[in-house]
């Protein structure tokens, strides 16, 4: 392992270490007014949701590495505080993409990149119609992160009006990852789809108490054959199985070989997580 101060680097490797190994990154769509009523749309991939009470978006519009000037977005939102920030689906991640090129600050982005501008409820910047969530937003504060290129500008957004295109929703009205189709941002040039296989479940504990590595048998942790992330899945269950659950367990599972570990693994692969723990405590 390579070890060093990141501002012994370059600017530029320096930025791909971190968006390589800091991913993926959603992608705001942001789209701004200018004091003129001059739209623009531009992507920015340092992006996530940092709150729900109030429901919080946050950006960063960096200093352009190359020259240290900074972009369109930055010097609208100081001008009106409002921002709209769509989400981008694979089906629209090239019109995203051109929308990222420098134009003047007097070329409609919407127009080059061939995506429909509607007016918003609440702020003056208009919303992507093809983007199947549009969040539009107040800013609250502008924090600026230095002076140099690469630094960044941090836009802290109120989301004051949310819109959602019922077809992505499941049977609970609840966004469906499957539906929405969105697309992240990786290092260099490349980018993830969020759909398909690429999309799974996992248990999550909340308020549970998991039995934890540590409260797993030394032979189960140890083991040659499980993975750490299988060895995890077990670890997430709330409380080991006794001497009855095992027996029953056991009696009802079909398997040959000695190899247990082989067999629990494959069982943990299935999903069967709390017959592959019965299996190792037996």
């Amino acid at each position: 392992m390579i070890s060093f101060n990141p501002y012994d680097l370059h600017i530029g490797k320096r930025h791909q270490y971190i968006t390589g190994a800091v991913g993926p990154r959603p992608i705001c769509w942001a789209s701004t007014v200018n004091e003129k009523g001059e739209a623009n749309l531009a992507p920015y991939s340092f992006f996530n949701a940092f709150g729900s009470n109030p429901p919080i978006l946050v950006f960063s519009s960096n200093r352009r590495g190359r020259d240290n000037t900074t972009k369109d977005t930055l010097h609208n939102i100081q001008q009106t505080m409002e921002v709209v920030i769509n989400v981008v689906p694979f089906h629209l991640v090239n019109q995203m993409n051109i929308s990222s090129t420098d134009y003047p600050s007097t070329v409609n982005e919407f127009e080059k990149s061939g995506v429909t501008g509607i007016d918003s409820l609440l702020v003056k910047p208009q919303r992507v119609k093809e983007s199947p969530v549009q969040f539009e937003c107040k800013v609250k504060e502008i924090i600026s992160l230095g002076e140099v290129g690469g630094a960044g500008n941090l836009f802290i957004c109120e989301i004051v009006q949310m819109h959602i295109d019922e077809n992505i929703l499941d049977d609970q009205e609840m966004i469906d990852p499957q539906k929405i189709d969105l697309v992240g941002r990786m290092g260099k040039e490349f980018y993830v789809r969020a759909s398909g296989e690429a999309i799974f479940e996992i248990n999550n504990p909340f308020e549970k108490m998991n039995i934890g590595f540590d409260g797993l048998a030394k032979k189960i942790v140890e083991s040659k054959v499980l993975t750490g992330n299988q060895i995890a899945q077990l670890a997430m269950e709330t409380s080991l199985p006794d001497e009855e659950e095992i027996k029953t367990t056991i009696t009802g599972l079909s398997f040959s070989g000695d190899n247990l570990e082989q067999v629990a693994q494959n069982l943990i692969e299935e999903g069967k997580i709390r017959e592959a723990l019965c299996l190792l405590l037996s």
